[in-house]
């Protein structure tokens, strides 16, 4: 029993579930510019992405072992952010342990999902059912987003736009091109995060056929280019002011901090930076600030 807990919570994850509320903070921060907030149902709401968020988890973990990039990554490269769960690799859990984690919480949260539809906000559904499929199809076949190069722009738009126009909508009962504007530089930063984990496992990856951009690009010219992911959010935090933001929200360029100590450890060293640099916390802290501080400023000073 004691493994089977410390698999449960390592499918958990409170860290990457940190990407969830990232971005339902910035659909609750506009929303709170408006009115008073439904928080019984924004709670309910951050249940149900928990929820899909241990599933997906439990999923793309079995996904990982059968392809065999779990099992290939070596001792010194395996990371608390990179190497999958490694629930099945470490013997924590079984295979069947790991699907009924995976289809029980996954029922739970469309359980949850189908109470926010017929009890609050019906136009839920399309975008639970977008995020449903991206977030399966993530691991999952047949389309294997992750395996062909096309992972990191599921991120974009799950952890961007998709979490936090659902919050808004489900705030406030309609979508808002605000949010939108708000939400895609998080995407880009999460996107980044992603960017930095992948490294550490890019030679299981390769032998095990796990194309991602990572993969195609090599680590020396993926290196090169995740300065260009974050230059990019920056641009688009800095062109905020220009669709009505306050200046406040340009709080969050404070992510540029942390997103530069990422760069400049995954530049110097793109094969083993993840053995003596924390450049991957860095970059969890990144999109953190960048949720912390757009979001408090639109709170903070509105939107004209």
């Amino acid at each position: 029993m004691a493994g089977f807990w410390q698999g449960l919570w390592r499918l958990a994850d409170p860290k990457i579930s940190l990407t969830s509320a990232a971005s339902m903070y910035l659909g609750i921060a506009v929303a709170a510019t408006e009115g008073p907030l439904p928080w019984g149902w924004l709670v309910v709401t951050g249940l149900a992405f928990f929820c899909m968020e241990v599933a997906k988890n439990a999923w793309g973990d079995v996904f990982d072992y059968d392809s065999g990039t779990d099992l290939a990554v070596a001792p010194e490269d395996r990371t608390a952010f990179s190497g999958g769960k490694r629930v099945m690799v470490d013997e924590l859990l079984t295979r069947g342990q790991t699907w009924r984690i995976a289809l029980g919480f996954g029922a739970t949260g469309l359980l949850l999902g189908g109470a926010i539809v017929l009890f609050r906000e019906p136009a839920a559904l399309w975008i639970g059912l977008l995020g449903m499929f991206l977030g399966w199809s993530y691991h999952g076949p047949p389309l294997r987003f992750a395996y062909r190069g096309l992972g990191e722009l599921d991120v974009v738009i799950v952890y961007g736009p998709l979490i936090a126009l659902a919050t808004y909508l489900i705030a406030t009962h309609r979508f808002s091109m605000d949010v939108l504007l708000l939400s895609l530089p998080l995407g880009l930063y999460i996107a980044g995060f992603l960017w930095v984990n992948e490294f550490p496992d890019y030679a299981a990856d390769r032998i095990c056929g796990k194309y991602n951009l990572i993969v195609r690009l090599g680590r020396h010219r993926a290196s090169r280019l995740l300065p260009v992911i974050y230059l990019v959010a920056a641009g688009m935090t800095l062109s905020l002011t220009q669709f009505g933001f306050s200046f406040a929200t340009l709080v969050g360029l404070v992510a540029a901090a942390p997103a530069l100590f990422a760069v400049i450890a995954v530049w110097r060293k793109p094969e083993t930076f993840h053995r003596y640099v924390p450049a991957q916390p860095a970059a969890l802290l990144a999109f953190l600030l960048y949720s912390l501080g757009a979001g408090t400023g639109v709170i903070l000073g509105g939107i004209d």
